[in-house]
């Protein structure tokens, strides 16, 4: 009986270590959950997967300025779409960069100026167990 129990025991701890996804899928998943947080209007949920030091294009967004930006989107009412393009990541070290397409369109008022489609690369560093974006660079696309 206790040798079933040992390999019944065993055979549920390589169900969870196979459910531990690989660290890119963990970065496109996080890049994901951002997004469908930005379209409903959670900036709570965008900035959990923020690190607390972000540079956003080289200085000229940090986390408190992302932050007010959704509080802004959210108080105005404004609702925007954020479609992800295709998601490459690169292993660099202990940090994970990753390259997508970026697609904005709806709201009134803040966004549509930027509307549009942008490339955008992030990079990711593991914080507390869980992929923060810790820095991001974006240019207009189209």
């Amino acid at each position: 009986m206790r040798r079933h129990a040992f390999f019944a025991l065993l055979a549920v701890f390589a169900l969870i270590g196979c459910r531990h996804a690989p660290d890119e899928q963990q970065v496109r998943d996080a890049i994901a959950r951002a997004a469908a947080a930005a379209e409903a209007n959670e900036p709570r949920k965008v900035l959990a997967e923020v690190g607390d030091d972000f540079d956003g294009n080289r200085g000229a967004l940090d986390r408190d300025g992302l932050a007010g930006l959704l509080r802004l989107q959210l108080l105005r009412g404004q609702h925007v779409r954020a479609l992800v393009g295709p998601v490459d990541v690169e292993r660099r070290g202990e940090r994970l960069l990753a390259r997508f397409t970026l697609t904005l369109s709806g709201g009134e008022g803040v966004l549509p100026e930027r509307a549009g489609v942008y490339r955008v690369e992030t990079a990711w560093r593991r914080e507390d167990g869980a992929w923060r974006c810790y820095s991001a660079t974006w240019e207009r696309a189209l």
